[in-house]
């Protein structure tokens, strides 16, 4: 029986997964391919960034891929492999706080996913300019270099050159095997990252030597509380807290109502560049008073772009969604702040 090569996509926050996921389902390659998306906020974002395709985009947001909804990930896996038809591969992009290991029992704890796919590497993209910034933080973002088969260290243009070298070493103190791409954009060629039998349990073994053994979880510990908040607008705008690390949380805003241009980026910009540091993560699908596209918003920590994305389609509901993950974030702030961007 043959097995459909599996490739994980991770990396922490704003490191450039979905970009590199949008790379590799717009090349003009001939495969199909099954992606299934994991988000941290409840809010699913990712899935309206990536690009129209014909491959199948299966999302779970409500839970951490290498936790609450690894079951749910077997199911998914599980039915793929049901369905009649021939996959080329499948591609899992993680959380931005996922810890990889976990994702990777999957396919060899489970009988089912362990004789119909084959784990091809873990492909890991780090952020050149906030790597040190986070790699101390918690378990994640090591775990996640540790891990990977593949490293794509990204964003080198925003780096110089010594803080490149300094970044790249303390990757390689944490992962002196893995093969390591520098790219801007997430631009590598896919067969780099794509059916490269790179997954190496020897060396895992050596990492988390119990890391066959069932009901082994991964080395840090969260949890995640969910907000009951009876006070929510759930016609209008709602928040939701959902801790992940010691005080990392997420909060996620939506709004029916058109989005004033001229007042969000005034207000998101003031936000960032006061709040920057403790916001890791920005990201929404934004729709713009009078716009017939979408606007997708993106932000990492003071630094943000935007751009407008795929049109509103006939008949689709028109509606905003903003996700905020970082430490400290003062949820009922930034919901007033966004409900003010609103067109009266």
């Amino acid at each position: 029986m043959s097995q459909v090569p599996v490739t994980v996509l991770t990396g922490y926050l704003g490191a450039g997964k979905t970009t590199l996921l949008n790379r590799i389902l717009t090349e003009n390659h001939g495969r199909k391919y099954a992606v299934v998306i994991n988000e941290f906020g409840e809010l699913g974002i990712d899935n309206d960034i990536v690009v129209g395709t014909d491959e199948e985009i299966f999302e779970m947001n409500n839970g951490c891929i290498c936790c609450t909804v690894r079951g749910d990930l077997i199911r998914v896996i599980g039915g793929l492999m049901k369905r009649p038809g021939t996959l080329d591969g499948i591609i899992v992009e993680t959380t931005g706080l996922a810890d990889p290991g976990p994702v990777a029992q999957t396919f060899f704890q489970d009988d089912e996913v362990r004789n119909r796919t084959r784990l091809d590497a873990i492909v890991t993209v780090i952020d050149a300019r906030h790597f040190l910034l986070h790699v101390d933080d918690g378990a994640e973002a090591r775990e996640q270099a540790a891990f990977a088969d593949v490293i794509l260290l990204n964003k080198t243009d925003l780096v110089s050159p010594q803080e490149l070298v300094r970044v790249e070493s303390r990757l390689r103190q944490i992962n002196p095997y893995a093969r390591l791409h520098r790219t801007q954009k997430s631009a590598v060629a896919l067969a780099e990252i794509l059916d490269r039998h790179a997954f190496d349990l020897k060396r895992i073994l050596e990492i988390e030597p119990d890391f066959l053994e069932a009901g082994h979880d991964h080395l840090h510990d969260h949890d995640h509380e969910h907000c009951d908040d009876p006070t929510h607008d759930h016609h209008h705008h709602h928040d939701h807290g959902h801790d992940h690390l010691e005080n990392i949380g997420s909060v996620s805003l939506t709004s029916d109502k058109p989005i004033d241009d001229q007042k969000f980026q005034r207000w998101i910009s003031t936000i960032l560049r006061e709040f920057g540091t403790e916001i890791f993560r920005s990201k929404g699908i934004l729709d713009i008073s009078g716009a017939p596209k979408k606007y997708v918003f993106q932000g990492v920590h003071m630094m943000m772009d935007g751009d407008w994305g795929n049109p509103w389609k006939d008949g689709e509901k028109r509606m905003s969604k903003l996700v905020f993950i970082g430490r400290k974030l003062d949820a009922e702030q930034l919901r007033r702040g966004f409900a003010a961007c609103a067109t009266r």
